[in-house]
């Protein structure tokens, strides 16, 4: 049974009830998950609220030492990941280096005699207990996504890991504590929909964190918000590709294989689209050689180019989703949902790489996010109609252009409606001392992930105005 931690303790829930966390290549049971009772996710915002006031006095530089400490520990266990793994560590580390240089970004201002006698001041302070809910697909990368900053600021954190995939949590919070945050600064819940909703309805939570659906997200906005909380909430994507004849052939393929199919397309970065300006199918013959040579097989093989899906249920959602197209009219340029048994692993939840060609806006599978290895190809005149298609879509995580051409990829770059732009990038992912910013129906809230944005998140204001002359020296 995977623990809870609460109070710097790592301890096995009351609960009678639980999840089997089962390997997707296998279906065997790894491990279960408590659905933890209220009294106990009670007792983690308890110990969190405990923690805050020596926390907030905590030093900066004492509290960011913590992190530099966090990031060497991170590098010393992650070679022991393989490929896939090891980026989702790597992007999270990013972060944790971001935050060890919190004393910079927590500088306030001062304007001297701003009326006669009187100087003003402001300070950032921290909020009280953050929370955070994480998706399955990152279990290492989203929560240091959100506690480390949070922490940093002087907060102190009730972490919600997937109920898919909790040991990657429960790892990092041994490193954490092993670093030096002390008891109840950090603590993991474990649960669903119950504990989502405890989460945003508890008056000690101050601000929440969510990456996932934007079902559950568009819930946890409307329902923390609602209690006065401040939420961030990434959610959903349609990620774009425009190819424009001149692209460059070989990096373009590429950038599009490894967008397209890496992870198995379970990330809100993936590359779900490609629109290819004038013609497509020389385009399409040649993604499908590539696609071809992909390795298919459980993501514990070190040759595995392309993994499993999280489970038989997101499987079959897929595999509708392919069939919608197909019944809309669309073309099967190749079809992974009956990938040849894969030795080993009989009952893994595999899906090989597809292309879907001729797929229009109107689709099904055009309209949801697919969360799979599903490369959607369309067709349009110009740059401009391709544009139009991109920018009608709701969602607006990010898009690329590839070209050679500095004018086009200009004009994308200001006319194009997503958060994060690439030009002749694959995924347009920012580095941590930007912001993410996903945009549309991808994201709600005021202060996104990442950044100056998740240090605003996570701490407030306090301003003063001082007078330094004492009363019996003012004149009247």
């Amino acid at each position: 049974m995977v623990p809870n931690l609460i109070g710097g303790s790592f301890v096995d829930s009351q609960s009678s009830e639980s999840i089997d966390v089962l390997n997707p290549a296998t279906q065997q049971v790894v491990s279960q998950v408590p659905l933890t009772s209220n009294e106990e996710f009670k007792a983690a915002v308890s110990a969190a609220k405990q923690a805050f006031p020596a926390w907030r006095n905590t030093p900066v530089t004492t509290r960011q030492r913590i992190m530099f400490k966090l990031q060497e520990l991170i590098r010393r266990d992650m070679e022991k990941t393989l490929k896939d793994a090891h980026g989702d560590v790597f992007r999270g580390l990013e972060v944790v280096e971001h935050a060890s240089g919190m004393a910079t970004l927590q500088m306030g201002e001062f304007v001297p005699n701003v009326s006669s006698g009187i100087d003003t001041f402001s300070i950032r302070e921290p909020l009280g207990v953050c929370a955070g809910i994480c998706p399955f697909n990152f279990p290492a990368m989203i929560p240091l996504w959100m506690f480390p900053v949070a922490v940093t600021c002087g907060n102190t954190f009730v972490l919600k890991p997937s109920e898919k995939d909790p040991g990657a949590s429960i790892m990092l919070a041994e490193l954490a504590m092993e670093a030096g945050l002390p008891d109840g600064v950090l603590n993991i819940v474990h649960g669903t929909q119950n504990i989502v909703n405890a989460i945003c309805d508890d008056e000690d939570i101050r601000a929440v964190s969510f990456v996932g659906s934007n079902t559950a997200g568009m819930h946890i906005y409307s329902r923390a918000s609602a209690k006065g909380k401040r939420v961030q909430s990434n959610m959903g994507a349609k990620n774009h590709a425009i190819v424009l004849p001149d692209a460059s052939i070989d990096a373009t393929l590429n950038a599009l294989v490894a967008a397209g199919f890496g992870a198995a397309g379970q990330r809100c970065m993936a590359l779900s689209t490609v629109v290819f300006v004038g013609d497509s199918k020389s385009w399409e013959d040649k993604l499908l050689e590539c696609a071809k040579g992909l390795k298919v097989t459980a993501g514990t093989e070190p040759e595995a180019d392309l993994g499993l899906v999280i489970s038989k249920q997101a499987k079959e959602r897929i595999c509708k989703l392919i069939q919608s197209g197909v019944e809309g009219g669309a073309r099967l340029v190749l079809d992974g949902r009956n990938i040849v048994e894969v030795p080993g692993y009989e009952h893994g939840n595999f899906i090989g790489p597809t292309i879907v060609s001729g797929v229009t806006a109107d689709m099904e599978c055009y309209k949801e996010e697919i969360f799979g290895p599903v490369l959607l190809c369309m067709q349009a005149d110009s740059l401009d109609e391709a544009m139009k298609i991109v920018n009608r879509n709701k969602y607006g995580n990010g898009a690329s252009i590839f070209t050679s051409s500095v004018v086009a990829a200009m004009k994308f770059q200001t006319d194009i409606e997503a958060g994060q732009v690439g030009i002749n990038v694959l995924i347009p992912v920012p580095l941590p001392f930007f912001s993410f910013t996903g945009s549309k129906a991808s994201f709600a809230g005021d202060l996104n992930f990442y950044g100056w944005s998740s240090v605003l998140h996570s701490d407030q204001n306090s301003g003063s105005g001082v007078s330094m002359a004492m009363p019996t020296s003012q004149k009247s």
